[in-house]
Parts: structure tokens; C-alpha cells; sequence
């Protein structure tokens, strides 16, 4: 496996490749890897003649700079745990290797169509935009076949499939295709996420309330609405000592807006436990 840092490298890489007619998978990561991030590399060296993986804490998705500082970041074990798997590159750049100065301290313009005015979108102001950002140059720089995102971050891979499917960016980077992962769990139930080492012992304890609520949940909605069943996931998880709601909203999976049915709905959540925020959805 080779990590590369520097973007003419990648570029020099992926021609290679792409002389020798080989098809590339492209996992993107902001590093601290887990069984989550593994799942999506396995199935891409599974898919494709090479499998490229990119490592990087990109700035321009934090509109916290505590939070940014605080993400966890281990490049020499998540080398070791993508060399283990099969990954064949790793690409971990600095931000002034991705980016120029201006880039830094710019917001990255995009049409959502309204996908980053709900959720995540209205808490996060902007962070879609640096989501955009990262994901479009990681595009344009692998020019993969396929790429691989996990469920977990439903908004994010809404908004990466409006990216793609828009007539001038679908031209820009081929026939690609994004394949979606679903979410990988803790036995506990626990959503994976790199999030998740800043936990303490009892903190995750506690955060196990978040997904056993969304999958209660299904049940209540067997005989409940979905106004009572959103009020009951919120008041249920609030009630546990440690956690606070954020927002929980039930969601039409295609077009995020408020739905009023359980058919083609997603319940999507955002929970303080302590100082961490985490965040976990379940299908109706």
C-alpha cells in the first residue's frame, strides 16, 4: 500500500491505473477509523481493480474550530488497518496541499435544491458546503467508478447523489457511482463513529439509549403518528440522564423534507451526550 501527500502524486497514480484500464473505487474518510470505514474499503477492494482511500480532516466542513481541533486523528493506525484490508493508496494531504488560502477562507458555492436548509444543514450552517467541497475535488482528482459512503451520514449522502446526478457535474466525472453503505453497529447497538473515542466508558453506556430508542421506535410507529412518534423519541432520550436532543426529524429519504407517513420515511437524530455530539437514523 502507498500513501501519497501531495496532489500531483494521486494524479500521477490514478493515471497509471487508468492506462492499464484498471477500474478505481475511492473511499473518502476524515481518518480515525473504525469497523464502519473498514466495511466500506472491503467492499470497494471487493468492486473495483484498485481501491484508493483518502485520509483528511477537511476544515472547510467545521463551522466549529473547537470542534475541528478536537477531532481524533491517527494516520499511522489507520494505515495500518486499510494495509490489513487490501486498500492499494492512501492519499492524506495537508489542508494547504488541498487547498489554496483563498479556498481556506471562502465558502464553496453549491445549489442544494434546499437539502442543506434541513437538519444538519440548519445547525451546521456552511457545512455542507466544505462536504461539497472536499468531495467534488476528491472526485475530480481519483476520477473513480464507483465511491463509497456510508448511511450513517444520510443527509451528507443525499446531498452527494444531488451532486453527482446534476447533468453538469454527472458529465464532469463519468459514469460514476455512488454506492451506499449501510450503517455498521456495536453489538450494543451503538452506531460506529469516529466520534465515538471521545466517549468515556460510561458515556458510551449512556449513548446506547440513542439507538435502542430509534429501533423502539419502529414499534411505536405501528400504531402511533409520526408527530407522536418523533415527540416520543425526543422526550425518551431526553429523559436519560447525559443526553440531550439536538432535533430528531422524521424525513421523506429522498427529498428530506417533513413527511406526515411512515412510507419511504427516515427518522434522523442528533444527540449531546456529554460534550460529543452524535448522530444516528433508522428506515421506517
Amino acid at each position: 500500500m502507498q500513501i501519497i501527500t501531495t496532489k500531483k502524486d494521486l494524479q500521477a497514480a490514478v493515471k497509471v491505473c487508468k492506462n492499464e484500464g484498471k477500474t478505481i473505487g475511492l473511499v473518502p474518510t476524515m481518518g480515525a477509523l473504525h469497523q464502519g470505514h473498514a466495511s466500506l474499503v472491503q467492499k470497494a477492494v471487493e468492486e473495483n481493480d484498485v481501491c484508493f482511500v483518502s485520509v483528511f480532516v477537511n476544515p472547510t466542513q467545521f463551522n466549529n474550530k473547537e470542534d475541528l481541533a478536537k477531532y481524533p486523528r491517527n494516520i499511522e493506525r489507520d494505515a495500518e488497518l486499510l494495509s490489513s484490508i487490501g486498500a492499494d493508496f492512501v492519499f492524506a494531504p495537508t489542508p494547504e496541499e488541498m487547498y489554496s488560502e483563498e479556498e481556506l477562507n471562502t465558502t464553496f458555492a453549491f445549489d442544494f435544491a434546499g437539502l442543506d436548509k434541513v437538519m444538519e444543514g440548519k445547525m451546521r450552517p456552511g457545512h455542507f458546503n466544505g462536504v461539497v467541497q472536499v468531495v467534488s475535488r476528491l472526485f475530480y482528482l481519483v476520477q473513480p467508478d464507483k465511491a463509497y459512503f456510508g448511511e450513517k451520514d444520510f443527509q451528507q449522502l443525499a446531498i452527494i447523489h444531488h451532486m453527482v446526478e446534476r447533468s453538469s457535474m454527472a458529465g464532469t466525472f463519468g459514469n460514476l457511482q455512488i454506492v451506499d453503505c449501510p450503517i455498521i453497529r456495536e453489538d450494543s447497538g451503538l452506531a460506529l463513529s469516529s466520534r465515538n473515542e471521545r466517549l468515556s466508558d460510561s458515556e458510551k453506556l449512556t449513548a446506547l439509549a440513542i439507538s435502542k430508542t430509534l429501533f423502539d421506535s419502529l414499534k411505536w410507529a405501528k400504531s402511533a403518528s409520526v408527530s407522536e412518534v418523533q415527540q416520543r423519541v425526543i422526550d425518551t432520550i431526553n429523559a436519560v440522564p447525559g443526553l440531550e436532543v439536538e432535533y430528531y426529524e422524521i424525513v421523506d429519504q429522498s427529498t428530506l423534507l417533513p413527511t406526515n407517513t411512515f412510507h419511504h420515511a427516515i427518522g434522523c437524530v442528533t444527540v449531546y451526550c456529554g460534550p460529543v455530539r452524535l448522530i444516528d437514523n433508522i428506515k421506517y
